[in-house]
């Protein structure tokens, strides 16, 4: 049996899958494999790019514990299966009135793998995805349940939030919710030195922003959402120019230009021109997770590195350079955005606010020495990689930039001492 990852960099050969229809039988299967010596991992739905979902012997798909398992009216608190898919999990919500307050833009992920990953959305007021986690329940690695919120083992809950599925298999999260609410969506075309002169501003006075800049090209596209109430009256762009917009410009042209851009090269920086003219402004008012969230139909590899806020445009600028410098053809765009600094012991933004900076590479075309390159330039501003996407840092030098580092193994040592639970992403970002 063979599983591969969306971003198809990632490939795992299983000895034997397991797709347990309750929390007992993850106990059962957790027991069975510490007892023999054998390794057990959790796979969602592939989205991370890194090895760090790979299972070199049993693989465990959570599929079947999904579902809103017990929701508190009063404190808006949901509690939910472990394998519940974000896009599943929003609709559910808003039966009871309820969102998530932030998210990120692909919602394919299960929840215990965003979380357990560090996925985030942007804003620089809003946390990423873990900071909504009050409590969870998995098992440990000796397929004891464990849980751990604000009454039971509160000072793990720093650690199992972004926990890198390094310390048990997560069966159930506990999210903080919002009142559902809707987002006004201003999308602009605009020069990319504006925006990035005017970053902080955008950052400090709007909700949520971000941008997006296409190499060899002068442009931006830049995405603001403002938050409104609930009842704020709905209105969608034109069906046909929405369709258009999202499905044929972001993803079937652009599909498209990164094939040929894959096969000539050369042609990359002209292409990029012409897909930044079919690129228009538009605004439209839509309930929450439909704005944060857009469909991805393009593979891709990604790397993305958190660096400190206050680093973004040197950082940035030096991106634009390095790409000129050493004549590299890159047709996907760079994403930038923002986000709170929040108490998650490996979170990307832990103690800090933190810039976003992701630079991708079509499926097609080999990613190495790009990425390695833009990575050197991340690590002069101390970044810090996203866990859930391509990077060579190693334990000995991510040591350096979390201070919370060596407690969030101690944590591991009491909750899986015998690494059932390990693989070789975690043998070098974590160690032995």
């Amino acid at each position: 049996m063979t599983w591969t990852n969306w971003g198809r960099c990632e490939t795992a050969h299983p000895t034997e899958v397991l797709r347990p229809k309750t929390v007992q039988a993850v106990c059962d299967a957790v027991i069975r494999a510490t007892a023999t010596g054998r390794l057990i991992k959790v796979v969602g739905s592939g989205h991370s790019f890194t090895g760090i979902a790979v299972a070199p012997d049993i693989q465990l798909d959570l599929g079947a514990l999904a579902g809103v398992l017990d929701v508190d009216r009063e404190r808006k608190r949901v509690t939910v299966g472990g394998g519940t898919p974000l896009w599943q999990l929003t609709r559910l919500l808003a039966r009871h009135g309820l969102a998530l307050e932030n998210m990120g833009d692909i919602d394919r992920q299960t929840i215990s793998g965003a979380i357990s990953t560090g996925t985030h959305g942007t804003g620089l007021a809003f946390g990423g995805l873990a900071t909504q986690v009050v409590g969870l329940t998995l098992v440990s690695g000796t397929g004891e349940l464990v849980r751990i919120d604000e009454e039971q083992s509160s000072e793990w809950l720093p650690a199992a939030r972004v926990g890198l599925g390094a310390l048990g298999i997560i069966v159930e999260v506990t999210l903080q919710c919002v009142p559902g609410f809707a987002i006004h969506a201003i999308e602009r075309v605009e020069p990319v030195d504006d925006v990035v002169a005017t970053f902080d501003e955008r950052c400090t006075h709007t909700d949520h922003f971000e941008f997006y800049w296409f190499p060899h090209t002068d442009t931006a596209f830049t995405k603001a959402n403002i938050r409104l109430p609930a009842y704020t009256p709905l209105e969608s762009t034109n069906r046909v120019s929405q369709w258009i917009e999202e499905e044929l410009l972001e993803n079937g042209v652009l599909g498209a230009i990164c094939a040929a851009g894959s096969a000539l090269p050369a042609a990359v920086p002209t292409l990029n021109r012409t897909v930044t003219r079919f690129l228009s402004d538009r605004e439209h008012t839509q309930r929450s997770d439909r704005v944060f969230t857009s469909p991805r139909r393009v593979r891709f590899r990604e790397m993305e590195y958190a660096v400190p806020y206050e680093s973004m445009d040197a950082a940035f600028d030096e991106v634009r350079s390095l790409i000129a410098e050493r004549g590299w053809r890159i047709s996907f765009p760079i994403e930038v955005r923002a986000a709170a600094a929040d108490e998650n012991w490996l979170s990307t933004a832990y103690g800090r606010r933190s810039a976003y900076i992701a630079v991708h590479r079509y499926v097609r075309d080999d990613p190495t020495d790009y990425f390695a390159a833009v990575e050197q330039i991340m690590r002069r501003y101390d970044g810090r990689p996203h866990w859930g996407k391509m990077h060579n840092r190693t334990a000995t030098n991510l040591r350096d930039s979390y201070p919370r580092f060596d407690d969030f193994l101690a944590v591991r040592e009491k909750l899986d001492p015998r690494r059932t639970f390990a693989n070789d992403y975690l043998h070098r970002v974590l160690g032995e």
